[in-house]
């Protein structure tokens, strides 16, 4: 699905933090910590991206996730300010129910999941998650999600090619 690279230069990027965790090294002269931080970014036009983010200090883990959430931007199809069609996204033991929503119903999503919608642009969407709460394994779900959604002309367009060559 990935046939080019996203420039992220190329697009107002916004980021948001969806988890903070403190994480301890054991070593001889007692615990070391550090902080592990998952950051979307998103332009609110479509195109997101996630990234994980660890260092001694927060702002340092902030902007090694940021920087490694620009590497992994891709688009997304949103009809009207919501999703084309209904999907499933599964990550481990996560799975993300996405349904598309009419207008005025806002943003219903927990946490993590409502963080990676709100970045890409969606407005209105029903969501369920199912499995596992660890909020890595949601947004990646998500975005397994929101990867495999496509536009209703790319299959109309794949509609048509297949019945020239079934003729």
């Amino acid at each position: 699905m990935h046939s080019h690279r996203i420039n992220p230069n190329e697009l107002e990027l916004s980021e948001r933090i969806v988890y903070i965790n403190r994480v301890a090294k054991v070593v001889k002269g007692g615990r070391r910590f550090s902080f592990s931080i998952i950051v979307v970014v998103g332009d609110g036009k479509g195109h997101v991206g996630i990234g994980l983010g660890k260092a001694r200090e927060v702002p340092e883990a902030i902007r090694k996730a940021g920087e490694s959430a620009k590497k992994t931007l891709f688009q997304v199809p949103v009809l009207n300010g919501t999703f084309p069609h209904e999907v499933l996204g599964k990550f481990g033991a996560a799975s993300v129910l996405l349904m598309p929503a009419s207008e005025g119903t806002g943003i219903i999503a927990g946490g993590a999941c409502r963080a990676v919608l709100e970045m890409v642009g969606i407005r209105n969407a029903l969501t369920k998650s199912f499995g596992t709460s660890n909020p890595h394994n949601l947004v990646r779900a998500t975005l397994n999600g929101l990867q495999s959604m496509r536009h209703p002309s790319q299959v109309m367009n794949e509609r048509t090619a297949e019945d020239l060559s079934t003729h």
